[in-house]
């Protein structure tokens, strides 16, 4: 690669197909109507996509099928979003990996159907590029790559899925030792301590790994730095959730990027919310990643909102809050990089407002 990347993340791309405006979910032998529908790549896509529109160079380590859903998938990536794929491959004769959400009263319901991406012994499609930081997906196979990325001086951020066995073993955080930052979400960090409440949880893991954020939906999030003794108890950012799907990877590219730029912890764990929240006032996983433009948006409104109420509103708290986002928001992004649609038939809707 000619340059060093800011982010790298490895695992399977999926082609979300997201149907939008159901009044119920379809029962045996019937049919519902959808109002709005929208397809883009998912899976590790959204948090690579989330990166990117927050301006860091990131790179992919997938596997894309040459059938349409895969050229569809690698259009998006590269071309529109402007994402690394030089770690991935093309594959012929493999089918790409497919989920489809129904979102409906505020959740959603998936049908996936994929088959395993074919990686070398380390859990790698095609080698490991050099990157200041790179994020994981522990409880599964795949994490070899780990130590030998972390040796060379590569920050690794992970997180954890859901254990569908519910035995909860602590043997599948193993390589936190070399990991800089761990997001877990509040059941997950529970579920794996033995704790009662999500601040014991944190003090729990807070022994094996540098940064341990702990997220906790709406009411969002703790965390600790046992390097700098910093710890941080920041609350979520009031919205009118309409799709949690990709919220928690956004959050991890919004963490990943204040940590590259040498935030203070509180900022990094506020602006982390701050974009989660963005994303879960839109449909879809990488589809609602908020960019810069989005960001500066939302605090020119804030700016407004307190101004013309009493300092100790909710919206001067919030001013407060986020007082530190001028210094943050890059020259010149203030009235770009929005979030993108992507349909598969009309890629021509690149960059406009969903």
């Amino acid at each position: 690669m000619a340059r060093q990347l800011d982010l790298f993340v490895p695992g399977v791309v999926f082609l979300d197909v997201i149907f939008t405006g159901l009044r119920e979910l379809p029962g045996p032998g019937t049919e519902v109507r959808a109002s709005g529908m929208g397809s883009c790549p998912g899976g590790v896509a959204n948090l690579a996509v989330a990166a990117g529109r927050l301006g860091l160079r990131t790179g992919l380590g997938t596997a894309l099928s040459t059938d349409a859903y895969g050229e569809f998938c690698h259009q998006v990536l590269s071309g529109q979003e402007g994402i690394d794929l030089s770690a991935s491959r093309r594959l012929d004769g493999w089918h790409s990996p497919v989920t489809v959400s129904l979102a409906y009263d505020r959740d959603r319901s998936m049908i996936t159907h994929g088959h395993p991406l074919p990686t070398d012994d380390e859990g790698l499609v095609n080698g490991l590029p050099a990157a200041r930081a790179a994020a994981v997906s522990l409880g599964g196979s795949g994490t070899g790559w780990v130590p030998r990325a972390s040796r060379n001086g590569t920050l690794i951020f992970a997180d954890v899925g859901w254990d569908e066995t519910d035995q909860w073993d602590f043997d599948a955080l193993s390589v936190l030792p070399d990991c800089h930052a761990f997001l877990p979400n509040a059941v997950e960090a529970m579920r794996y301590t033995r704790t009662g409440t999500p601040s014991a949880a944190l003090d729990k893991l807070a022994g094996l790994v540098p940064i341990v954020v702990v997220t906790d939906g709406g009411d969002g999030a703790l965390a600790i730095d046992s390097a700098t003794g910093e710890v941080a108890t920041v609350p979520g950012v009031p919205v009118e959730a309409l799709d949690p799907t990709g919220a928690g990877d956004v959050f991890t590219a919004g963490f990943i990027a204040g940590t590259l730029g040498g935030w203070p912890l509180a900022d990094r764990v506020a602006f982390a919310n701050l974009v989660a929240a963005l994303s879960v006032q839109h449909f879809g996983g990488s589809l609602s990643a908020p960019g810069w433009g989005d960001i500066a948006d939302w605090w020119q409104a804030t700016l407004r909102a307190a101004e013309a109420r009493h300092p100790e509103s909710s919206e001067g708290e919030l001013a407060r809050r986020f007082a530190f986002l001028p210094d943050v928001i890059p020259p010149g992004k203030r009235n770009a990089v929005h979030r993108a649609t992507a349909t598969i038939a009309r890629l021509s809707d690149a960059h406009a407002e969903p």
